[in-house]
């Protein structure tokens, strides 16, 4: 299963961010969307699980969005969290993957046998930093997290 990972859009949806994800079952935006139309955009894709982040708050629609949200996808549970110092400790039992943004870094390790992936930011350029976006592929309970730079 190919899990789409995007953050930090903006409020700018690039069209080689939505070529990069096609094909995905899944698709997580881990805050700081600016935009909710985004949200409609990357659902026609494939369902979407997206939490708040730090310019989203103020927002009437973005109200309704958690700060952090657990998912089980293909049989792995998985945290969504906009801010890495936000994530809750301790991780919830069984969670294998979190997904967090912000930093507009992309940005993967591994740390007590989770992955912490963060797929940096698809939105405006900031600073020197790529602008990218992640996948996780998932199968038969193994998962690996990718690292997409798209052109600009």
């Amino acid at each position: 299963m190919k899990i789409g990972l995007i953050s930090d859009t903006h409020g700018l949806l690039r069209p080689t961010a939505l070529a990069a994800l096609e094909g995905c079952a899944h698709i997580l935006h881990a805050g700081d969307i600016g935009d909710p139309q985004i949200l409609v955009a990357l659902g026609r894709l494939a369902p979407v699980t997206a939490v708040f982040g730090n310019i989203d708050q103020p927002r009437d629609w973005a109200r309704a969005l958690p700060h952090h949200v657990t998912v089980r996808l293909a049989g792995l549970d998985l945290l969504l969290c906009h801010v890495l110092a936000e994530v809750p400790e301790p991780l919830p039992a069984g969670v294998r993957v979190v997904v967090t943004g912000h930093s507009h870094q992309p940005r993967q390790f591994q740390q007590d046998g989770v992955l912490y992936i963060n797929p940096g930011s698809a939105g405006p350029r900031r600073f020197k930093l790529p602008v990218s976006l992640g996948c996780l592929d998932i199968e038969a309970g193994r998962v690996e997290g990718r690292l997409i730079e798209l052109a600009v």
